[in-house]
Order: structure tokens, then C-alpha cells, then sequence
């Protein structure tokens, strides 16, 4: 081996070493965006304020399946002339029509919304990692979905944490005149 090949060799083999030790020194967390999305304080509140939000177009289609309902109970006592039973008919089916209707509405708004107030959120969840990961002396977070992540690298819990902080303050500021 001549000693170019040789200075080379050791050039590789430094910067390998090197590299390597670096990497040691690399500390990376892990977030689990599903479990934040589920558990932040901020979603739960936000699903709260949806519920309420749609909760009476929810129950007047309720009300509306409970009144079908009846109406072909009613037409399986088999006591209504033909005519009769032709209009029951053709009532239940417009019913049924346009409560499908109404819930493809329903579940299309409030999916739009959801997402919505998931973007919302975004900014804020970004921010409270950024915010662990400087407190904790993080290099590297990696969210969901990844291949593989160990357990001992999962930050999700300290987040929550840091977005309940958050949530906290900010209804305290909120309840401030």
C-alpha cells in the first residue's frame, strides 16, 4: 500500500471515527402526533366546542330517524287501505332520503371542521415540541408516522405536558378582565 492509499486510508477512517462520535453525542426524542391529536387539551377543548356546535343538527336528525321510525311501524300494522299504504310509503322513503342526505351533510361539515381546528393547532403543538426540544437539549424529534421508534425515545408525554401548560394559561388569561 503506497502512502497515499495509506494517508487516505487514515483521512476515512478519522473522519468515520469521528462521525461516529458525533453521532453518539446526536440525542433525538419522538413524538406520537396520534396520542397529541387525541389527548392535547386544546383538541379535547376544540372537540367540546364542535360537539356543542353540531350537537342540535345531530339531534334533529336523530328525531327525524326516531319519527321514520314510527311512521314504518305504523306501516307494518297492515291496517291502511292502498292508498294509504302507498303514501306511507312514499313519505318513509323521502324521509330516508333526506336524512342520508342530512348526515353526509353533517358528517362532511364537521370533518371540514375538524380538520380545521387541527390546523389550527398545528402552529401551537410545533412550538411546544420546538420548546422541549431546547429545554431538554433535543438535536432531533421525529414525529409519527416513522418505521421504528424505541420507547426511551418517546417525548409524546413531556408535549402533552408542555401543551397543558399552555391550555392553562392561556383560560387564565382568558378569565382575566
Amino acid at each position: 500500500m503506497t502512502l497515499v492509499a495509506r494517508t487516505l486510508l487514515a483521512v476515512i477512517l478519522g473522519w468515520a471515527a469521528l462521525a461516529m462520535a458525533h453521532a453518539q453525542q446526536l440525542r433525538v426524542g419522538y413524538v406520537d402526533m396520534k396520542v397529541v391529536l387525541d389527548n392535547a387539551p386544546q383538541v379535547v377543548a376544540g372537540r367540546d366546542k364542535l360537539d356543542q356546535e353540531f350537537r342540535p343538527r345531530n339531534d334533529a336528525i336523530e328525531s327525524e330517524k326516531a319519527r321514520a321510525l314510527n311512521l314504518e311501524q305504523r306501516l307494518q300494522q297492515g291496517d291502511l287501505t292502498e292508498d294509504a299504504r302507498a303514501t306511507l310509503e312514499r313519505e318513509i322513503r323521502e324521509m330516508r332520503r333526506n336524512i342520508n342526505r342530512r348526515e353526509e351533510d353533517l358528517r362532511d361539515e364537521l370533518s371540514f371542521r375538524r380538520t380545521e381546528e387541527v390546523q389550527k393547532l398545528e402552529a401551537q403543538i410545533n412550538l411546544a415540541v420546538e420548546e422541549i426540544a431546547r429545554r431538554h437539549g433535543y438535536d432531533l424529534i421525529l414525529s409519527s408516522p416513522v418505521v421504528y421508534a424505541d420507547q426511551a425515545l418517546d417525548i409524546t408525554d413531556l408535549i402533552l405536558q408542555q401543551l397543558q401548560v399552555e391550555f392553562d394559561a392561556d383560560q387564565l388569561e382568558q378569565q382575566l378582565p
